[in-house]
């Protein structure tokens, strides 16, 4: 999901800046969006782009934020290379996408926490590697208060655990305005991960969080990441009462 950036330093200059106090400025409201059902990546991916051309006309906007789940699916980034799907691309295990994120091939699922952000840089920083960054800081401090020790590798985008890769960071951006996000496995199924070369890494372990904490569910990690968003983001949560739901 994230190979693309795999040449962006990936420890940030102000590391020390990047503690759970938000350290970016002024407030900024953004819708939230929950959805309680599974919604198919289309769909999800379809009020991103709606968004997105928003705020292009409307730079004042709130931002929005969706935390939801998908059906079982796999995604390739622009430019990814199918030598890194273990199957024919005309004859996927279940639904493939070619997307406008940056990186290789993901698997997103049930059990496994998916967060996409069309966010508006300008209102913090003009900097890919540095919003990467930020995205990892956010999932380190939600593995923080679960009690675990999440960690960067050098040269790499995502966050591990003892050595299993457990988040996955993959991002577009046009004009300053990003679309997807990051993804963190709780309780999902790993076996689909099988059928593909994670993120275009061979042999890197993909891990899931309640191999750590038993009987730990999305449910229970979603209120920690939308906490852990706004602090680092420093958002306001608004009411959205036009933003499509499922």
């Amino acid at each position: 999901m994230d190979k693309q950036f795999h040449g962006i330093t990936p420890e940030p200059s102000d590391i020390g800046k990047l503690g759970k106090t938000s350290s970016l400025g002024n407030i900024s409201k953004a819708f939230i969006i929950e959805p309680r059902d599974l919604v198919p990546f289309e769909i999800a991916w379809e009020w991103q782009n709606d968004w997105q051309k928003s705020l292009f006309i409307q730079r004042d906007l709130p931002q929005a934020i969706w935390l939801l789940q998908h059906p079982t699916c796999y995604t390739l980034g622009r430019g990814a290379s199918e030598a890194n799907l273990c199957f024919p691309p005309d004859k996927p295990p279940s639904n493939l996408y070619r997307i406008n994120r940056g990186g290789e091939v993901t698997h997103h699922l049930p059990g496994q926490l998916v967060v996409y952000l069309v966010m508006d840089l300008r209102r913090y920083k003009s900097d890919l590697c540095w919003y990467l960054r930020q995205l990892e800081q956010v999932v380190i401090e939600v593995l923080s208060e679960l009690g675990l020790f999440g960690e960067r590798i050098q040269g790499l985008t995502g966050v591990w655990l003892d050595g299993y890769k457990v988040s996955s960071i993959g991002i577009g951006c046009r004009r300053w305005i990003t679309q997807h996000g990051l993804a963190l496995n709780v309780d999902c199924d790993l076996k689909g991960f099988d059928q593909i070369v994670p993120c275009g890494l061979r042999g890197t372990r993909v891990g899931r969080l309640d191999s750590w904490l038993p009987g730990l569910t999305v449910h229970d990690v979603q209120p920690l990441m939308r906490q852990c968003l706004a602090n680092r983001f420093g958002l306001k949560w608004t009411e959205q009462s036009f933003l499509p739901k499922f």
